[in-house]
């Protein structure tokens, strides 16, 4: 058997977790209005992100609580929050879109 490294590509693949729903929502917010910067699951888990992307939802009306894991681990699932109340991640991203009237599908964000 033949032991190969996997590519960074393939890693962001393979860590999954909430680290891959945070990911999303920096190339959400990236395409949304430029407020992050787009990070894959990887450096989601291996560097901090979560300060600029909490920062990005707040200034629209999110509160969100990220729970992003680590390296070693993935974590819970992400909470979001508009006006105090518990909301879904596609119901924040609906509300994100009419804040500033920027309305994506998800093909043109998710790339």
């Amino acid at each position: 058997m033949t032991k190969e490294n996997l590519s960074m590509e393939q890693l962001e693949n393979v860590s999954g977790g909430n680290a891959g729903e945070t990911a999303a929502d920096s190339r959400f917010l990236n395409s949304l209005n430029g407020s992050t910067d787009r990070y894959g699951a990887f450096k989601i888990k291996v560097e901090n992100h979560d300060s600029e992307i909490i920062r990005a939802w707040s200034a629209l009306g999110v509160a969100v609580v990220l729970h992003s894991g680590n390296f070693f681990s993935n974590g819970d699932a992400n909470e979001y929050y508009i006006n105090g109340k518990k909301v879904s991640q596609g119901d924040a991203r609906v509300h994100a879109m009419k804040v500033t009237g920027h309305i994506m599908d998800v093909t043109e964000w998710s790339w």
